[in-house]
């Protein structure tokens, strides 16, 4: 009979002891595949659809500069790095080493330099008394011509009792001419060589010139000037008054100081004696950087010596070649986010500049060139870097978001898997904008919080009662409790 009860508490014993280790074993079982399970929360943000390319970082403006003229190197005023502005001189020629061409070209630079200067500043009071003065004078000489002009007419040559002198000059000129007449007559038989001859001859000859000169002038009183005489008195009013106009004008342009083409042209000059001149000396073409210096004080260069380069580093830029399938969805201004092999930890934001409407066959290959700009790099940005580029083409902001690895596809539905009360529940889904690593959820039952199954491969030891989209999909745990979402399926 003891032996019977030792039997029986024997197998009892070992009856809860197997109970206790299939316990053991299951619950290890179902921690070891909790454990396994990778999963992720359902959560807002922002998903992205991009088109990536490769490309090289690179300066929009890249000079080299070189010599223009020949001689020896006296002076060098930036090193590499250095910041400069359009127009600072870089480095420059030995004065004393310059040749003939390049002297001259100093000596017309100060004369055009000086020339401008004069145009812009205006007329000196010396230059505008000598306009006046010139004015005066060219009024008084056509205030005169015409005097000239008008008392030459007919009618204007004498007053009336100038006429009647003349007149009665010329009466007692020719009875004068008759008396001497007379007295020669008388005188006329003796000898030529008798005096009393020669006195009447010479007082006859006096009498008619007197007359002459009197019937002259009674003419001329009476008169009008002859057809080449008014020719001269007009070209005589004519020459006057266009000196005169002349004059005003030059008087009225020193007044309004220089015009636009007195100033274009000083300026236009100016500019070709700096160029000739800057054939001595090298100058920044832009703002930018000094990527390079080639000449070094001392050094002996020609035409075509290479001297120095500038690049514009203000922003940078990549250069891709995106493919024909991919062109359409970019356009300029889109956001693009770089990434330097050299730099790994950096990132850049970008945006598309210019997108090429005009495509390259390589290979039967069709690319179009596309330009993403990079303001304000970063100065361990460098020319030359290799470039990784995502161009954003697509964004939804504030988005129920699931990781793509969660996102599982059977007969063509999109299915996630929930994890809930250690349950695996497969929730139906419509994705909407899908980005490389996360997709937006645009119609289904998740919920903000949920968390999905990254690795939906063990399966639960608790039952789950799963009743498909014919009667709702209605997902319910053996506790009754509606799961994440509602327990609604698609």
């Amino acid at each position: 009979m003891r032996r019977r009860r030792l039997i029986i508490i024997g197998g009892v014993v070992a009856a809860v002891a197997a109970a206790a280790f299939g316990i053991y074993r299951w619950s290890a079982s179902a921690q070891a595949e909790e454990e396994e399970l990778q999963t992720a929360a359902v959560e807002r943000g922002t998903v992205t659809a991009s088109i990536d390319a490769g490309g090289t970082l690179a300066a929009p403006q890249v000079e080299a500069l070189s010599w223009g003229a020949s001689g020896i190197v006296g002076s060098v005023l930036v090193t590499v790095g250095d910041t400069v502005r359009a127009g600072d001189v870089l480095m420059e020629l030995d004065a004393a080493s310059l040749d003939a061409a390049s002297l001259q070209a100093q000596a017309d630079l100060a004369q055009a330099e000086e020339a401008l200067a004069d145009v812009l500043d205006g007329p000196s009071a010396s230059e505008l008394a000598a306009a006046a003065l010139r004015v005066a004078n060219a009024q008084d000489a056509l205030e005169e011509a015409q005097r000239t002009w008008t008392s030459q007419q007919e009618g204007n040559r004498a007053s009336g009792d100038t006429i009647a002198g003349a007149h009665a000059k010329l009466v007692l000129a020719e009875a004068a001419v008759g008396r001497a007449q007379d007295e020669y007559g008388r005188v006329s038989g003796l000898s030529e060589d008798d005096p009393r001859r020669a006195q009447a001859l010479l007082q006859l000859v006096a009498a008619r010139q007197s007359r002459d000169s009197a019937a002259r002038s009674l003419s001329w009183y009476t008169g009008h000037p002859t057809e080449t005489q008014q020719a001269q008195l007009d070209a005589q009013v004519a020459t006057a008054e266009a000196e005169l106009e002349e004059a005003q004008e030059a008087l009225a342009d020193l007044r309004d100081g220089p015009n636009d083409a007195e100033i274009v042209s000083a300026r236009a000059h100016l500019a070709s004696a700096q160029a000739s001149f800057n054939n001595t000396r090298i100058v920044a073409p832009f703002d930018g950087t000094v990527a390079s210096v080639a000449s070094e004080v001392g050094d002996v260069v020609r035409p075509n010596t290479a001297a120095a380069t500038v690049a514009d580093l203000s922003h940078l830029q990549v250069s891709l070649d995106v493919s024909e399938l991919e062109i359409g969805q970019i356009e300029p201004g889109q956001e693009a986010s770089i990434t330097i092999d050299a730099l790994p930890d950096v990132i850049v934001e970008g945006f598309v500049g210019r997108v090429s409407l005009v495509g390259t066959n390589n290979q039967g290959v069709v690319t179009y060139p596309v330009t993403i700009t990079i303001h304000d790099p970063d100065p361990t940005l460098q020319p030359g870097m290799t470039a990784a580029v995502s161009i954003i083409v697509a964004k939804q902001e504030n988005v129920l978001l699931v990781p793509n690895r969660a996102v599982q596809v059977s007969g063509g539905q999109n299915t996630v898997v929930v994890l809930y009360q250690g349950q695996q529940i497969p929730v139906a889904v419509t994705l909407g904008l899908e980005g490389e690593s996360y997709s937006e959820i645009a119609e289904g039952t998740l919920r903000e919080g949920d968390e999905v199954v990254l690795n939906a491969t063990a399966t639960s030891t608790r039952s789950t009662t799963f009743i498909g989209p014919a009667i709702g999909g209605i997902f319910i745990d053996e506790g009754g409790e509606m799961p994440p979402g509602g327990g609604l399926g698609p």
